[in-house]
């Protein structure tokens, strides 16, 4: 997706990215990017820093405070130092100062649509194992706690108050339900799903 108000130039960004196969969008304005459909597939922004209205540099604040995490390469004719660093430390993918290579844009674009893939697929298995854990039963739940801090079965059935085969049947059923196929597994997606105290994250 292309913003910037200089309309020769936001055509001729939007014919090179369809010449590379890569679906374009154009924009004059960020108010006409705040007012259409948001992407529904991995996105990358080419952001003009000047605009008349709220800047480019503005704008990306403006999104990572909303937690919109859309990858930016940013165009400018009149970038300086400052600038740079400031979009870079934002987060930027790139900075790229009129005339530039078209390939150098292409690359550019193609690292920040791969980032906002990862992006997407981490987001969407994190939103399979919240699932999963919803469906267990709060004893099932307190099983997988106790296992991922590595505490024995029969220790767990002390701390409960229960028999040691009744754990043995709670965790199998809890390790079928989040589909977990080993201890190493269990404790990647109980830190994944930030069920872990965080000293054993840092760990």
């Amino acid at each position: 997706m292309v913003i910037d108000d200089d309309t020769e130039f936001r055509e001729s960004l939007e014919r090179l990215l369809r010449s590379a196969g890569l679906h374009a969008r154009i924009f004059a304005s960020i108010a006409e990017f705040a007012r259409s459909e948001p992407p529904n597939s991995p996105t990358c922004l080419v952001l003009d820093v000047r605009m008349p209205g709220r800047s480019g540099l503005e704008f990306q604040r403006d999104l990572a405070e909303a937690g919109m995490a859309l990858p930016i390469v940013f165009i400018t004719g009149h970038g300086d130092i400052p600038m740079t660093v400031q979009a870079m430390k934002a987060g930027a993918i790139e900075f790229l100062t009129k005339p530039f290579r078209d390939q150098d844009l292409l690359d550019a674009v193609n690292v920040g649509l791969a980032r906002d893939r990862a992006r997407r697929e981490n987001e969407e298995s994190l939103s399979t194992l919240r699932d999963r854990f919803e469906e267990l039963t709060p004893r099932e739940r307190a099983i997988l706690i106790q296992v991922v801090l590595g505490r024995l079965n029969k220790q767990i059935a002390s701390d409960l108050g229960i028999t040691e085969t009744t754990v043995k049947v709670h965790r199998s059923n809890m390790m079928h339900k989040v589909k977990a196929a080993s201890l190493p597994e269990l404790c990647r997606m109980a830190q994944k799903l930030g069920l872990l105290p965080k000293n054993l994250e840092d760990a």
